[in-house]
């Protein structure tokens, strides 16, 4: 097969949390896949396509953000320091009721899909209003996405009539079910106390049918249990598993409030689960319990959620983040390694989304979705293990990045896209957005 791409003389690391560097080492890409990777011994003559040096970089795969609501970025910054009850329906709700368009969730999701290249991020799955448009967005970016579209028991935008919800989600699938390589549509089911039972279970069922993820927000905070309309459970997991909701196919974001039983049942239906701890930790939502999802073998990935409540969808960040906040409730300071936070960021990322056959490590076959890391800047040296890229690494020493075998970051320039025409027409709509009242320090 021909070499369409060949980056030689990297430090290569395989796969983020499992396998050692191999420095110096090679990546041959064939179309969009990885055709050969390993030491440069063996690395092959390069047949006419692309070469890149990558002389003092590190070559990993690209990073997996399982949860992300893109068009969001319109709203970063603009409720900050609130509880989640209040920063949904007191400013966010609101907001969307007022500002979300096609219009608004195309450059948004835009400018979202630059900030996430530039950072690293290869993969994200969203979750939304106008998902086609988020879809678009993406595809033009290069970012292979799981756009999944929001169904939600009222008035949203672009569904006045709550009683279209389903409709309009089957004809997002069917509008974009195998027709681009970067796009596998989704849905998503907002929250069990936002979706009815009869909604979650028809939303499932037409997932099943259309053989699409279905991703739901789950125990997010301690209240949730208080707001499900006639839980079938004592708990939202319980709740979810009593309507026939969880299977591998479902994947639960946030999961912050889950007992060992919760535990247990989200195991043993192998779900996916996806944990945002920056959001969490800025609406004071708690913190998940990753050692004891590890512990049972729960497949577990590393989401930025939307700019609104993080604000950042740098998922180096996420991961500085996750490895360190479970040493506190156990006051131990392994409780989380670094290695483990490492494969949920890309590996287990991936395997939470169901692609752990295409993604998530650099190996022949995969799909060629590569970062190339500046392991020249200061706060990369000196770097003795993969365990920098956790505690100091950043999305700014991500130098190319290289999605589908196609480079789309060179650099630091992303090069898919028109990224200051894209801040421009995110700029003119943000002047639209009521500005938050500045408050007065205490």
């Amino acid at each position: 097969m021909p070499i369409d791409l060949l980056i030689t003389n990297c430090s290569l690391l395989p796969e983020p949390g499992r396998e050692q560097l191999i420095a110096p080492g090679f990546i041959a890409v064939s179309g969009s896949r990885i055709l050969a990777s390993g030491p440069m011994e063996e690395c092959p003559s390069s047949t006419g396509g692309t070469v890149i040096d990558g002389q003092g970089d590190l070559a990993m795969p690209g990073l997996i953000n399982g949860h992300c609501h893109a068009p969001m970025t319109l709203f970063r910054g603009m409720a900050d320091d609130l509880a989640l009850s209040s920063w949904l329906n007191e400013h966010i709700f609101p907001a969307e009721a007022r500002h979300v368009s096609a219009e608004m969730a195309y450059w948004c999701s835009k400018l979202a899909a630059a900030e996430m290249l530039l950072s690293g991020t290869t993969t994200v799955a969203d979750g939304y209003f106008f998902e086609e448009e988020v879809a678009r967005a993406f595809a033009e970016a290069g970012l292979r996405a799981i756009p999944s579209q929001a169904i939600i028991d009222f008035p949203a935008p672009g569904v006045p009539d709550p009683g279209e919800r389903l409709t309009r989600a089957a004809s997002f699938l069917d509008a974009w079910q195998d027709q681009d390589p970067l796009i596998s549509p989704a849905l998503f089911a907002h929250a069990p106390y936002t979706c009815s039972a009869e909604t979650l279970i028809r939303a499932k069922e037409l997932a099943r049918g259309r053989r699409v993820p279905l991703f739901l927000h789950l125990a997010e905070t301690s209240q949730e249990h208080s707001l499900i309309s006639s839980p079938q459970g004592a708990t939202p997991t319980r709740h979810l598993d009593a309507l026939g909701i969880l299977d591998r196919d479902t994947i639960c974001v946030h999961c912050v409030w889950v007992d060992d039983q919760d535990l247990d049942i989200l195991a043993d239906r192998e779900c996916g689960v996806i944990l945002c701890p920056q959001s969490n930790l800025k609406l004071a939502s708690g913190i998940a319990p990753l050692p004891r999802m590890l512990e049972r073998g729960i497949r577990v990935g590393l989401g930025t959620d939307g700019a609104a409540s993080n604000n950042s969808l740098d998922l180096f960040k996420e991961m500085g983040l996750a490895a360190k906040i479970h040493k506190i409730p156990s006051l131990d300071p392994v409780a989380v390694p670094a290695e483990q936070i490492l494969h949920a960021a890309a590996r287990g990322g991936a395997a939470a989304l169901g692609l752990a056959d295409d993604l998530g490590a650099l190996h022949p076959g995969k799909l060629a979705d590569i970062l190339l890391i500046d392991l020249h800047q200061p706060r990369m040296q000196p770097f003795y293990s993969p365990n920098t890229l956790v505690y100091s690494g950043s999305g700014h020493a991500v130098r190319s990045v290289i999605v589908h075998g196609r480079l789309v970051v060179e650099e630091r320039q992303i090069l898919s896209i028109d990224l200051e025409e894209t801040k421009a027409h995110v700029l003119r709509l943000s002047g639209q957005v009521a500005q938050p009242e500045l408050r007065s320090p205490p």
